[in-house]
């Protein structure tokens, strides 16, 4: 599921040309993740929808599961951007902080495991919020000189502050 490997370079030292297309690579593919996160930050439609691939798909579904939602599989980059950037557009202000990415490439495709960091405020009430810590499993696919999303997976090491109250748009105790 993660990216495990024991080093991080596959091209060799004494290659140049191949390390420096391996770096452009692995620049351009955490980038992907980095489209995904600002996008939701600054509600930037196009940013966020230059992440993925026109059939992607994101399951929140492992993470959603840790405070009992039940959230769909999104599939499609449109249904994606729609459904993330309506659920917080002029509700819900976030911040994204990525970390410890760790890339596999094999050719046209790649793996990236990172920890995302995202926390959530009501815009109204900053008082209302989740912090998550999240693992997320990323397959990727080249598109020319950059690197799109196919297909995340976000799990949940732990979080807190109220999710449902983020993602459902309500707090517990509210019927």
């Amino acid at each position: 599921m993660y990216v495990v490997h024991d080093h991080a370079m596959t091209a060799s030292g004494f290659d140049s040309d191949a390390v420096v297309r391996e770096l452009k690579d692995r620049t351009e593919i955490i980038d992907a993740l980095y489209r995904f996160g600002l996008g939701q930050d600054l509600k930037d439609k196009d940013l966020f929808a230059s992440a993925f691939t026109a059939d992607a798909e994101l399951d929140f579904r492992p993470a959603a599961a840790k405070w009992g939602a039940e959230p769909p599989l999104m599939s499609g980059r449109d249904t994606i951007t729609t459904a993330i950037l309506g659920m917080f557009s002029g509700r819900v202000d976030t911040t994204h902080q990525v970390t410890n990415p760790r890339i596999a490439i094999d050719g046209d495709t790649a793996r990236l495991t990172a920890l995302v960091e995202a926390q959530h405020l009501l815009t109204a009430d900053h008082n209302t919020y989740a912090l998550l810590k999240n693992p997320y499993d990323v397959a990727l696919v080249r598109d020319g000189q950059r690197w799109l999303i196919h297909r995340m997976s976000i799990d949940n090491a732990w979080y807190t502050g109220d999710p449902t109250a983020i993602f459902a748009g309500r707090r517990h105790s509210e019927p």
